[in-house]
């Protein structure tokens, strides 16, 4: 029988594979899932760095949008809805170059929760912006190697 972290690992390959081959490409792996908290892990290879040995723009767009986007989709896949789900605008602050594995890291499952009651109760779109900070565990402990903030939005799809 395979834990929940591996299915939500084998789901993230899938539909990176399947539907947006760059998410597969960048080779996240989902360290932390539960109802508050997602943690992503990309690592700092030859694809996924520039040319100052720091990882690239995109990759870390990417990271972000995974630990933003992924928490949503697991959660309304838990309650039996379908969710679109679509990302309507990004800030990021670069604060240090991540010369080493990067962990993006979004603390809101609740608002989550609230965005998802809110657009299964009125089957109207519900936009808001989600946390999500990216570290280096390994070489910078905690500190914020960069921080976005996504907007989130959702919506129920009729059935």
């Amino acid at each position: 029988m395979l834990s929940p972290l591996t299915k939500a690992n084998l789901y993230l390959r899938l539909f990176g594979f399947f539907k947006v081959p760059l998410i597969w490409l960048c080779n996240p792996t989902i360290l932390k899932l539960d109802q508050d908290t997602v943690e992503i892990k990309i690592p700092l290879k030859r694809k996924t760095k520039n040319h100052l040995n720091s990882m690239y723009f995109g990759v870390l767009a990417v990271g972000a949008d995974v630990a933003g986007g992924f928490m949503a989709m697991n959660k309304a896949k838990s309650r039996g809805q379908k969710i679109s789900l679509a990302f309507k605008a990004v800030e990021g602050q670069f604060l240090k170059r991540p010369e080493g594995d990067v962990h993006f890291i979004c603390h809101d499952g609740a608002l989550i929760d609230a965005m998802l009651d809110e657009t299964i109760e009125t089957g109207q779109r519900v936009n808001q912006d989600v946390k999500i900070t990216a570290i280096c565990p390994k070489l910078n402990g905690d500190e914020p190697m960069a921080e976005f903030l996504l907007t989130l939005s959702l919506k129920k799809v009729a059935a």
